[in-house]
């Protein structure tokens, strides 16, 4: 009988302390609505998440100079591609990937890339 009476106050207690926080996360969001701390947090994130890197960076990463042809890159990013997918790390490999994306990017409006080569 003792053990019936803890089990349905600890469910009771549990209900309880489950509504008590849902109220007051929707409390939280709704003064970080109203003073506007939620927009900048977002913004703040898709500030952070957009930053792309620039040429310089990807030519740093791949180890190309400036005046490397499209080819010698794709020789360097499959090298150090197929390194860090082997033996390296899945961040060291997705760098070595937005490095290549970027010159890409940058020998395609300049029509020597892999469109035009």
């Amino acid at each position: 009988m003792a053990s019936r009476i803890l089990a349905q106050i600890l469910v009771m207690g549990s209900g309880i302390l489950v509504r008590a926080v849902a109220q007051a996360y929707r409390q939280a969001i709704a003064n970080a609505s109203k003073t506007g701390a939620a927009q900048e947090a977002m913004q703040n994130t898709v500030r952070k998440a957009s930053k792309a890197i620039t040429e310089q960076e990807a030519r740093q990463i791949l180890g190309v100079p400036e005046n490397a042809a499209w080819e010698d890159i794709l020789k360097k990013y499959d090298v150090l591609f197929e390194r860090n997918a082997k033996q390296g790390s899945f961040y060291l490999q997705s760098k070595v990937h937005r490095a290549k994306e970027c010159l890409e990017a940058v020998y395609q409006s300049k029509g020597q890339g892999p469109a035009s080569g």
